[in-house]
Formats: C-alpha cells, sequence, structure tokens
C-alpha cells in the first residue's frame, strides 16, 4: 500500500521507513522540508503541499509533533488540516501515535496530544490511536538534565516504563497492516520502573559515583506519575530494557 508517514525526520518518524518497506509499502516520508529518503514536503502549521503530500495515501502514520514549540498548532489544529486533506476515498488505516496516559497527566503538552486523538475519534476516518510510553533515549536526556554535579534529584514514586524507539517503529508497521481499532492500543517498555531505579541504572553507566536523590513533588503532575498515569493498562510490550539500552 502507499503509506505517507507525517513527521518523517523525527525520533520515531525516522525509524519507520525501514519496516515500513520490510511490510512491502511505499512509503513517502513527509516533513517541512521534505528531506531525506522518501522525502516529501508538507507543513501541518500551515497546511502548505498538505493535500500533495496526502494524494493517493491508502495509509497515514501521523507521527509528527511540536512539544517545543506550539504543540497546539502543529498536533491539533495540524491535525484537523489533515482530516481536512486525506483522500477519504483511498484511506484504509490512520494511525496516530500518541502518549499512555495523555487522557489522565495534567501538563500541557499532553492535553495537546489528547485534543489530536478528540479530533480524529470525531473525523469518522478509520483510525487507531496508539499510545506509547517514553523513549529510551528521552529518559538519557531529562536524567543528564537534572544532574546537579554529583546529585541527580529525581522525582520520589513516579512509576515509569520507558520502551525502545526502534520496538516502537517495528510495532507501529505491524499495526499499520492490521484493521483499524477506532479507539486507543498502547505500547510499553517491558519493565515497570520507578524513577529513582531508573536514574540509579543510568548513574550507574553514564555518571559513575553521582548520588541519586529522590525528591517528594507536590502537585497534580507527580500525584498522575505516582498513581501509574504513565504506565500502560494494556496492550504490547518491548523486550528490550531500559539497562538493554545503556548497554548498547
Amino acid at each position: 500500500m502507499d503509506v505517507l508517514v507525517t513527521g518523517g525526520t523525527g525520533r520515531l518518524g525516522s525509524r519507520l521507513l525501514a519496516p515500513l518497506q520490510d511490510a512491502g509499502h511505499h512509503v513517502r516520508s513527509m516533513s517541512r522540508r521534505g528531506t531525506g529518503p522518501g522525502g516529501i514536503r508538507g507543513d501541518l502549521a500551515t497546511g502548505f503541499d498538505l493535500g500533495t503530500a496526502l494524494a493517493g495515501a491508502e495509509i497515514v502514520v501521523h507521527t509528527a509533533s511540536d512539544p517545543r514549540g506550539d504543540p497546539w498548532l502543529v498536533d491539533v489544529a495540524g491535525t484537523r488540516r489533515l482530516v481536512e486533506a486525506v483522500d477519504r476515498d483511498r484511506l484504509r488505516h490512520l494511525v496516530y501515535v500518541s502518549i499512555v496516559g495523555v487522557d489522565r497527566i495534567p501538563y500541557g503538552y499532553c492535553r495537546a496530544k489528547w485534543a489530536a486523538e478528540q479530533v480524529l475519534l470525531a473525523s469518522g476516518l478509520p483510525i487507531t490511536l496508539l499510545r506509547v510510553t517514553q523513549f529510551h533515549d528521552f529518559v538519557d536526556v531529562l536524567l543528564d538534565g537534572a544532574r546537579r554535579g554529583p546529585v541527580v534529584p529525581v522525582p520520589m514514586g513516579w512509576r515509569v516504563q520507558p520502551v525502545d524507539v526502534g520496538e516502537v517503529a517495528v510495532h507501529v508497521a505491524e499495526v499499520s497492516g492490521r484493521p483499524p481499532s477506532g479507539g486507543v492500543v498502547e505500547f510499553g517498555g517491558p519493565e515497570e520502573s520507578s524513577a529513582a531505579d531508573l536514574a540509579r541504572v543510568w548513574a550507574a553507566v553514564r555518571a559513575p559515583g553521582a548520588h541519586v536523590v529522590a525528591t517528594p513533588v507536590p502537585g497534580k503532575l507527580s500525584a498522575a506519575f505516582r498513581d501509574g498515569a504513565a504506565v500502560p493498562t494494556g496492550g504490547s510490550r518491548g523486550r528490550r530494557t531500559y539497562a538493554d539500552h545503556l548497554r548498547g
């Protein structure tokens, strides 16, 4: 089938070309500049070239996002533009990659991702909302940024279940070839862990001698993570642990 990947140069989007091609699909990778293998130009924030990029697409894998900028412009308004531009007579499946807990975590970016899910649920399109947990390399970035000299402070009691981005890419390709679920499915890493335990594993490899300090953090956001909002309640699991990632 003809597959269009939005966010084709992103952390996940750039990993999707090979598994989708291995599944027998013809893949085009959409980004604002249209660079890279199979690259085609299209901008969700403005709608520029979006109709051209979507022309002929039978499967759309929607990974485009803007967590550091304005997710309401790209993730929400951009998803509306996507819904309006897609060829409804040709489309067989739209897979939207979201985040586990977007309906429970009181954080602006999560709220934007949840709002984008609602746009798709109301669209009448054949969809699957695939919620995944945080990627291993994103955990690396967070912990490296949290480190203060010999100390790595982390929120006490936060529950997480990070996942390998390569395994997510393979799973997305598998889900894309299945019938649309019409709702939410989840995919996470193989192990649930506390943020403190994860930080200790990271420190042992990346910052030997650093001391992890679990610190109580008040507020609704922290309560959601302690209650397991970021941990999948069902769905499939990857096999590569965070420790495997660090060793690799």
